[in-house]
């Protein structure tokens, strides 16, 4: 365990370099609160302290920055919680009182709010439409060849997709395909539902086992949002990593993988290659679930360098995931 002294120092390094991104000189922490030292016994310490692992000298002559080892400490033991100011409060508060319409337009706006009040890349992996009850279906014709089915959840997503009909179908078979699909889904999820029971006509049946098909594929998966990751093309000073971790925000298997682990493991922060993604080695993420009636319903987080701002992600973080679950239990 770190001593006082060390620890102040490393506390006042890591706030330091989060602040302005440069390798921090034992003058910038002599004055520093619970430091009030000599700057020589400053450098001491922080000689100790890169011996240790938690800082690093990146160039000859240069100041220490702090290592994913360092971070973590701060996170753990040094870093007071944090509450958003109240611009940053009211501004949430204001997008959930306002939020209407689809879940899945909710969920992406979301994601630009977190990306928004952080500066960093946000991601809200929403609920699997899969679990979730059905409150209404509907067959829709487009033509004498194609029909759209529309699925309400009871979490207020909706769900459309388009399927062919057989030649035949009639506007007479859409409808009571339509009553038959609502009549064997109501209340239930799709995970439930094997198959519908026999309508008695051919034609309808047929239409509603495509129908079925077709929604069960598209709400098979978890929706994610990506938000912000022009924030990340000036976070980083290569271009090599700005690369990485763009191409691996595009997979949204990965984000939605390394989300839902983060989660599960019971981690509101991963440091670094703490969350075991190479790719994004040089970034650290924040999150936290979605409860709604005490089950996730999905998670959000925000992606940024180890250098973030954890108090501050960390509030922004919780907030928006409260106030989230909140409006979907209302709806």
């Amino acid at each position: 365990m770190l001593d006082e002294r060390k620890t102040a120092i490393l506390s006042a390094v890591v706030q330091q370099y989060i602040a302005t991104a440069q390798p921090v000189g034992s003058t910038h922490i002599a004055d520093a609160p619970g430091v009030h030292v000599s700057s020589a016994t400053v450098r001491n310490e922080m000689a100790v302290l890169e011996q240790e692992g938690y800082l690093v000298q990146p160039h000859t002559s240069a100041g220490r920055i702090p290592t994913d080892k360092g971070y973590r400490v701060f996170v753990d033991h040094l870093a007071g919680p944090s509450q958003l100011d109240d611009v940053s409060r009211a501004e949430v508060g204001d997008f959930f009182r306002s939020a209407h319409g689809r879940l899945e337009e909710m969920l992406h706006h979301t994601s630009d709010l977190l990306a928004h009040l952080t500066n960093y890349a946000a991601v809200v992996v929403g609920p699997s439409s899969e679990a979730v009850a059905v409150r209404r279906a509907q067959v829709v014709g487009l033509s004498a060849t194609m029909a759209t089915v529309v699925v309400v959840f009871g979490n207020g997503s909706v769900d459309s997709q388009t399927i062919e009909l057989d030649p035949g179908a009639t506007d007479t078979h859409l409808a009571a395909a339509s009553a038959h699909l609502s009549a064997g889904l109501d209340g239930r999820s799709l995970l439930s539902v094997a198959a519908l029971a026999p309508s008695g006509d051919g034609v309808v049946d047929d239409i509603c086992r495509r129908a079925l098909g077709a929604v069960r594929a598209r709400s098979a998966g978890e929706p994610v949002y990506v938000g912000g990751t022009s924030a990340m093309a000036s976070a980083f000073d290569a271009v090599e990593v700005v690369r990485d971790v763009l191409r691996t925000l595009e997979q949204h298997f990965v984000v939605v993988t390394l989300v839902g682990d983060l989660v599960h493991r019971g981690l509101s922060v991963a440091i670094g290659g703490e969350h075991g993604v190479q790719p994004l080695s040089a970034c650290s993420v924040v999150v936290a679930p979605i409860l709604v009636e005490g089950e996730r319903q999905g998670s959000v987080g925000v992606l940024g360098p180890t250098r973030m701002n954890y108090p501050q992600a960390l509030a922004t973080v919780e907030l928006v995931s409260t106030q989230l679950a909140r409006r979907i239990e209302e709806s």
